[in-house]
């Protein structure tokens, strides 16, 4: 299971483009500004109850926000320790995401002591970065990251970037920049919207500048010996055209299956479909006197129980790539008139994507399917007893 505490409601940098605060949704105002101990520790009973009921003990808690560090480094501290204490019969993965700029050697030290992986954003070298992820007062943050990111290398902690595509940038550029910075794991996001919204930065759903940035950057990737740094989601694509299960939510659309967990004890499912519109994700449901049973029953996802997601529309479902691509991502689906049905507002950039990265790996949309049945057939016999 998969727990997203947000220990945040609010965030020391104001970027252009976050979901939480720039996308037209409140609710944060309302929250506690940190998360209490009271919700934090019904948490961790909630966890351990959800495991006894389910057998599922396996758990990654991930530190979220707003910006988690705003917690300060003691008290992160503390509340690692307690994980891992309260759930020390567990097989515990613990992990944070953050913007970087408040890491110093302090922070360092507790991420190795109790193993916390690490997810930085940063969305490329300093005149792009600058544009879009500023400070309160229109300061860029590059420099603050890039030290957070040199301090991370020091050290034996697992990390990673995190970068919303800056749309019409140079993509080798960037690419490169994060290759200097010696950075082992790259995310590329696509940025959030919905059809809603998606006008705002691109008039023409033919035009496709996800894919003009990412296939240059699969290529390097592919061609150029840079396989040892992972890039989370082409890598995905790759797994998936070659029969294997996505390991990103963005891609394959797997069920969602997450708990959003914020500061006042609230309990949502994904909080990116916070993008869909104000208070989309709010749900009646709170730590202090919810299971994560009732709110699976009620579903993580508005509208579906826990067990579903939204059925795909007929021009998805006839596409060659309706069980890698699957849609795209929730979020970038959604329109008011017509909720999760829609393809993604991505769909062209996605389309281009998959199709390039299948030439370079010489597999048909046919070839999948039979990869993926003879990895289905193995992983059955597996699991059955002799």
């Amino acid at each position: 299971m998969q727990i997203v505490l947000k220990l945040a409601s609010r965030c020391n940098l104001n970027c252009s483009y976050c979901y939480v605060y720039n996308k037209g949704d409140r609710s944060w105002e309302g929250r506690p500004k940190l998360m209490s101990d009271g919700v934090f520790s019904a948490a961790l009973c909630e966890v351990k109850r959800h495991a006894e009921r389910t057998g599922d003990t396996r758990v990654h808690l991930s530190f979220h926000g707003g910006e988690p560090t705003l917690v300060g480094s003691e008290r992160f501290e503390q509340l690692c320790a307690r994980a891992r204490h309260e759930l020390r019969d567990m097989d515990l993965s613990l992990s944070i995401q953050t913007n970087g700029v408040l890491l110093d050697r302090t922070w360092m030290s507790v991420f190795e002591t109790w193993a916390v992986g690490v997810g930085v954003s940063l969305d490329g070298p300093p005149a792009i970065n600058d544009r879009y992820r500023i400070d309160h007062v229109g300061r860029g943050t590059h420099a603050k990251v890039a030290r957070a990111l040199d301090l991370l290398s020091r050290h034996a902690v697992e990390y990673g970037v995190i970068c919303v595509i800056p749309l019409g940038e140079d993509p080798l550029s960037v690419h490169r920049h994060f290759l200097g910075l010696g950075v082992p794991s790259i995310t590329y996001l696509l940025p959030d919207f919905t059809h809603d919204t998606i006008g705002e930065i691109r008039p023409d759903p033919q035009e496709h500048p996800c894919a003009d940035f990412l296939i240059p950057i699969f290529d390097d990737w592919w061609f150029n010996g840079t396989l040892e740094v992972k890039v989370r989601d082409l890598y995905n694509i790759a797994r998936v055209i070659l029969g294997g299960n996505s390991l990103i939510e963005c891609i394959g659309n797997p069920v969602p299956n997450s708990f959003f967990i914020h500061t006042d004890g609230a309990i949502e499912g994904l909080d990116a479909l916070a993008v869909c519109g104000a208070s989309f994700t709010s749900s009646v449901h709170n730590i202090h006197r919810s299971s994560f049973a009732e709110v699976l029953r009620d579903g993580l996802l508005p509208g579906l129980d826990g067990t579903r997601q939204p059925q795909l529309g007929q021009e998805c479902s006839e596409c060659p790539e309706a069980t890698t691509c699957a849609g795209g991502y929730l979020p970038h689906r959604h329109s008011r008139a017509h909720g999760f049905t829609g393809r993604s507002v991505w769909c062209a950039d996605l389309l281009l994507l998959f199709t390039h990265i299948r030439s370079r790996l010489g597999v048909s949309p046919q070839e999948t399917l039979y990869l993926r049945r003879q990895l289905d057939r193995a992983r059955s016999s597996l699991r059955t007893p002799r």
